[in-house]
């Protein structure tokens, strides 16, 4: 019988001249203990990547999701078609609130080492993607956070005592000690409930900005998710909807390069760009240095105008680096080299924008570290001022009943049995 498949086998017969087949299983460019390497990075110049219209056809600019939008070149200075060209106040607001973020988070890491709460998730180096993001946008624009998107609600200055309730799980959350510390909503901050099921919030936050549309509102949605998520199946959902919709939505994608304990190569990283995710759906996909706080508002911008434009969805990749472990339930010594953080090529997100800042004899090194100061101090007070509501494992807990509160409206029939017959054993026990 002749062989049509060439394959040196007979039809329909593995053939026996060919080498076996092997699964490529990805591998980090460094293990602990490995010199850390990043030279297989493609680093672009600052004023490389053009900028297109907002209006334009994703077909006609898919080379920008697999080049990088930069703002701020090696000297600290902004340079290229990207630059949004910011007054100094905002600049100044920029750098205040990715400090407090940063402040926020290590009070906040200290106080779960110190046993006052069960779980933290830092952002360092991660504070431009949120605080640029938030900025950019109106303040009555939706966001849909995952969870390591706190900067949002600084930038929109909800205050730190609620956020600090919510992690205690003490009398004063407004979430009761429902939700998994730092998984904070904020309705009044255009803040969706944070949840631990990745990238649920992919396709609320689509289906939201939908609504805004058949409404004939004005306002548009933002999400966030790791580049791990973009393999969960709500990812590709939302991402169908957005496109055949064109939804006036944002999908940022954070890829900072790790996930709990595997790199990004298992979420495809190797392959190709996040980015690219945009090019197969049809949608206008940007991929930006998330350590730049001016280019991650300029992209920002730019897909917030092209949505309230109606000409579709952009789906953001956010080329960052996780310094920190994934959380405080995490050691990433275990495995990345402990290098790898100081060698990350595009360095930190508040010493970049500091020397910006600097350059343009807005701000010293000596009014640096008296912001410094000063917003230690008052992340200090507000923890304080929480405290006093309770930490967690301390008294001062909600009542017992309120479980069964705010699901509905108005309490079910058996629901109030539940309750009651709860309520009637507590008391039998003597507790």
């Amino acid at each position: 019988m002749s062989d049509p498949t060439g394959s040196g086998g007979i039809e329909g017969q593995p053939g026996r001249n060919l080498p076996p087949l092997r699964l490529h299983v990805p591998e980090p460019p460094a293990r602990p203990g490995e010199s850390a390497d990043f030279t297989h990075f493609d680093i672009p110049a600052a004023d490389a990547a053009p900028r297109p219209d907002e209006a334009a056809q994703p077909d006609a600019m898919r080379d920008m999701a697999y080049g990088l939008i930069r703002v701020l070149d090696e000297d600290g200075a902004a340079v290229g078609a990207w630059n949004p060209k910011l007054p100094p106040e905002t600049l100044l607001r920029m750098l205040r609130t990715m400090a407090l973020t940063r402040a926020f988070d290590a009070r906040m890491f200290r106080a779960q080492r110190q046993g006052k709460t069960s779980f933290y998730m830092k952002s360092t180096g991660e504070e431009a993607v949120s605080i640029g993001a938030a900025l950019a946008l109106s303040r009555d624009d939706m966001c849909f956070p995952s969870y390591r998107q706190q900067g949002i609600l600084l930038a929109r200055d909800w205050p730190l005592v609620d956020m600090m309730n919510q992690i205690y799980s003490n009398k004063g959350d407004r979430l009761k000690g429902r939700q998994l510390p730092i998984m904070y909503s904020a309705r009044d901050a255009g803040f969706f409930s944070i949840s631990g099921n990745l990238t649920t919030q992919y396709p609320q936050a689509v289906g939201w900005a939908m609504a805004s549309a058949a409404r004939g509102d004005t306002r548009i949605a933002a999400t966030w998710c790791g580049e791990g998520s973009t393999a969960e199946g709500d990812f590709h959902s939302a991402c169908t909807f957005a496109s055949v919709y064109r939804a006036p939505v944002i999908m940022n994608v954070v890829n900072n390069q790790w996930a709990i304990s595997s790199f990004s190569g298992f979420a495809g990283a190797e392959s190709t760009t996040f980015a690219a995710r945009a090019v197969g759906y049809g949608i206008a996909g940007l991929r930006v240095d998330g350590n730049d706080i001016l280019a991650v508002y300029a992209a920002t911008r730019w897909a917030a105008d092209r949505a309230r434009s109606n000409a579709g969805p952009t789906l953001i990749e956010h080329f960052t680096y996780r310094v920190e472990g994934h959380s405080t339930s995490d050691d990433p010594t275990a495995y990345r080299s402990a290098e790898e953080s100081s060698l990350w090529p595009l360095g930190d997100p508040i010493a970049r924008l500091k020397a910006h800042c600097i350059g343009l004899g807005i701000w010293d090194e000596d009014r640096h570290a008296a912001m410094d100061k000063e917003l230690a101090e008052l992340v200090r007070d507000a923890a304080r001022e929480a405290e006093k509501n309770g930490i967690l494992g301390h008294g001062l807990h909600h009542p017992m009943e309120s479980m069964f509160e705010d699901v509905f409206e108005e309490m079910p029939r058996h629901l109030k049995e539940q309750q009651q017959q709860m309520l009637d054993e507590w008391k039998a026990a003597g507790l």
